[in-house]
């Protein structure tokens, strides 16, 4: 039994694979509470609501699922607004989604992509 579920953990470790996507919470207080809507290859797979705070920012961090070609597209919706962008595993799969408010009151999500982990701070 002992044997069966070690097994399982190693094929789920290595068989599983995934984009770790990082969605950075703002500084600006006027992006408290704003509502991201996270699609892979045009799915839903994630809700994000901001939590806009004055120190540094913080980040949460969700895993989502790859598929055997490694190429899709990962979407951000706000509020009417769609960003999209092409990711490629395993070259980007660590992810960074940060939005920020345009001087004309515009919401605009930002990503960045690699292929080993952010160092946060």
């Amino acid at each position: 039994m002992k044997k069966l579920i070690l097994l399982l953990i190693v094929l789920c470790t290595f068989g599983c694979k995934k984009y770790v996507v990082s969605f950075e919470q703002p500084t600006n207080m006027k992006l408290d509470n704003l509502k991201l809507e996270v699609l892979l290859d045009k799915k839903k797979v994630k809700e994000i609501n901001l939590k806009a705070t004055n120190a540094l920012p913080s980040y949460e961090t969700v895993a989502l699922s790859t598929s055997d070609d490694g190429k899709h597209l990962l979407q951000v919706k706000v509020r009417d607004t769609i960003f999209s962008y092409d990711v490629k595993y395993p070259e980007e799969k660590y992810i960074i989604v940060t939005a920020h408010l345009k001087q004309n009151g515009k919401i605009h999500v930002g990503i960045l992509k690699q292929n080993y982990k952010f160092r946060f701070l």
